[in-house]
């Protein structure tokens, strides 16, 4: 059974991977159809849908396929079938509200965004690519309770190849729609956008099929498990319902977060251009900060979620124990190595920033400063995926919502008067501000209940940071040495300098750690033969 579960999970994580990994690049050839301009419309669009899609399915799978496992585990197979079937009832209901309430008030959110005359796009643009993109809530409630379903009988294969099929599927449909319409039809770019935005319901319909199919095909499997049902267990559907939403309410939390963080952005940031007399700009502006940089900066974040998805169980295990010391010594571990991976991301992407942004879109000055000022903020969404996942494991949940409803008020009192300030950069500080509060509010929660503190690893933390510092000081010299012999308007070129920079500063910062024994410390035994290798064995 343990191999079995093993065998799952790495099928699940790298599922999850290969969508994020496209997810990421798909913003390349993307850009190049629709150019700078209009990246903002179609964030306008794609912002709202994932707040509302977010809180139509966050955490459903993860909720449902904890309660069918526990009760087929007791031989009750009928209480997880009588779930799944009036579960795909709901999830129907509440994708079609859901898919209502965005196409009916999508005038209404236009008006949030488009506030002066002055701005590229016009309500109707807003509307048409907000209405586009909301087909997509019909399909993917029901198909998140699929997903769950299957987790639930130790099957993670359905999850897994659904979620590739979905992802390239709306990529494909994405980006052959958008050049199609502007360079085979002839067609406007609003409505370019909006065939890219109605992606995600081609993609979500794919994913569902997939679905079917291994429905189809494990049905018989799943109706010979419900004639061995003990029949032993009456359990109401109200009491099921009941936990499984209050199980879910963290994970809606901390899967709107960044969207939170966005919408804010999205209904303040030309609002707030507008009245410094910079209306003409602001929606370029926005779609640099909003999607741009922004998804060049969540990279580091992918491996954040990648822990907090691991994380949960074993903590639950040892907190449940009562075996506080090995909590500290899972939690040591975990923030030692989330910062020893993170941070030198980080920092390659702030001392690199001119390079990423020509090779993810085209050279820009903009671009440039906006990515390097947004990339530190890249370690505070990671410290609070990882910190509210802990909560969840000593089930201190609640802690999370609190702490996140904290930090975005800060934002959305700060919002507006730190781009007067400071102009996009100001978004960019307040939610860094606001991330930081929520963060020091979750750390404070695991101190009280977990007796834990960063203290104990202080050590380790200056370590990093005094590495990270000698690995920038010796990237940036290559970098100013070697960079005006590179044309960036070349992306072959800049790539090419962005892996010289990047093998130089991964050789120095591994090197130092192995010699100062730090990864000893984070990664035990499991590098020794590369230390014998190198011959840099300690004495």
């Amino acid at each position: 059974m343990s191999s079995k579960l093993i065998r799952g999970t790495f099928i699940l994580t790298l599922g999850t991977f290969i969508s994020k990994f496209l997810g990421l690049f798909y913003v390349i050839p993307f850009y190049s159809i629709i150019g700078e301009e209009s990246v903002a419309l179609y964030q306008y669009g794609y912002v709202p849908y994932t707040i509302f899609i977010s809180i139509a399915t966050a955490g459903v799978p993860l909720a449902v396929s904890k309660f069918i496992a526990k009760y087929n585990s007791l031989g009750e197979y009928a209480v997880g079938r009588r779930l799944f079937k009036s579960g795909l009832l709901i999830m129907s209901i509440t994708g079609v509200i859901a898919f209502a309430v965005m196409y009916l008030f999508a005038p209404f959110f236009a008006e949030l965004v488009v506030l002066n005359q002055d701005q590229l796009y016009s309500l109707e643009d807003v509307t048409y690519v907000i209405r586009a993109v909301s087909f997509a809530l019909i399909i993917v409630p029901f198909m998140s309770l699929m997903r769950g379903f299957f987790q639930g009988h130790q099957s993670m294969g359905p999850s897994a190849v659904s979620t590739v099929v979905e992802q390239i599927a709306r990529i494909i449909f994405l980006l052959a729609g958008s050049y199609v319409v502007l360079n085979v039809l002839h067609g406007d770019v609003v409505t370019a956008v909006g065939v890219a935005t109605f992606a995600a319901f081609v993609g979500a319909a794919f994913g569902l099929l997939v679905l079917f199919w291994y429905w189809v095909k494990r049905k018989k499997h799943m109706d010979e498990l419900l004639e061995q049902d003990k029949g032993e267990v009456q359990v109401s559907l109200v009491e099921i319902y009941r936990e499984i939403i209050i199980y879910a309410i963290p994970f809606v939390f901390v899967g709107i977060a960044i969207p939170l963080y966005q919408l804010i952005d999205t209904v303040t940031f030309n609002r707030a251009m507008a009245e410094i007399g910079q209306a003409k700009e602001s929606d370029v502006l926005f779609g640099i900060l909003n999607f741009s940089t922004q998804k060049i900066v969540i990279i580091p974040v992918s491996l954040a979620t990648a822990f907090s998805m691991s994380l949960i169980p074993h903590i639950t295990t040892s907190f449940v124990s009562g075996d506080l010391n090995h909590v500290k010594k899972q939690l040591n571990q975990t923030f030692q190595v989330l910062l020893f991976l993170t941070v030198p991301a980080i920092v390659g992407i702030m001392l690199l920033a001119e390079p990423f942004y020509a090779v993810f879109y085209e050279l820009s000055d903009v671009g440039t400063e906006i990515l390097r000022a947004y990339a530190p903020v890249a370690i505070l969404f990671a410290l609070f995926t990882v910190t509210a996942a802990i909560l969840q494991g000593i089930n201190e949940q609640r802690f999370t919502v609190f702490s996140l409803l904290f930090g975005i008020l800060l934002k959305f009192a700060l919002n507006i008067p730190l781009i007067k300030m400071f102009q996009t950069e100001g978004a960019i500080y307040a939610t860094a501000i606001g991330y930081s509060a929520s963060i020091i509010i979750n750390l404070l929660v695991i101190k009280h209940y977990a007796n834990y503190s960063l203290r104990s690893i202080s050590k380790q933390i200056a370590q990093i940071l005094l590495f990270n510092l000698i690995m920038a000081g010796a990237v940036f010299s290559v970098y100013s040495l070697i960079s005006p012999l590179f044309d960036l308007t070349s992306k072959v070129q800049a790539t090419i300098l962005i892996a010289i920079c990047a093998v130089i500063g991964a050789v120095i910062y591994f090197l130092l750690s192995i010699r100062t024994g730090l990864t000893d410390v984070l990664f035990g035994s499991r590098l020794d033969r590369l230390k014998k290798k190198l011959k840099l064995s300690r004495a």
